[in-house]
């Protein structure tokens, strides 16, 4: 999977670079987009971020994932961040995206509303 992506201004951390948080949201958007390119829906079930050179605002990055191998429901996915410029690996991450079952929100939902404060 191979997507091009432009970190703007309002997601600045430092000066001229990216937020930690923004570039960890990107990849986390890879990985699981690596999945569904092939029609399969998953959840993040751990996500690492290896923050390998500052990401510079308002320049063309390219986001490549690929899934490295399977376990069950388990899909284990890596993901590089590059300058589209150079080739320059920017960040990296390992992911154990989960196959969700078609229930999945349902039982979220049902699991939530017994979460809600019984006062209101």
């Amino acid at each position: 999977m191979v997507s091009r992506v432009v970190c703007a201004l309002e997601n600045e951390g430092g000066p001229e670079v990216a937020h930690g948080g923004w570039t960890a949201g990107v990849m986390d958007e890879l990985v699981g987009h690596a999945l569904m390119l092939n029609n399969q829906f998953g959840v993040t079930g751990s996500l690492t971020v290896k923050f390998v050179r500052p990401v510079p605002v308002g320049w063309q990055l390219i986001g490549r994932a690929w899934a490295v191998k399977e376990e069950g429901r388990r899909v284990f996915v890596r993901a590089t961040l590059e300058l589209e410029s150079s080739g320059a690996v920017v960040a990296e991450a390992d992911a154990i995206m989960v196959r969700r079952p078609d229930s999945h929100f349902e039982q979220h939902y049902r699991w939530l509303d017994t979460q809600r404060d019984v006062s209101e």
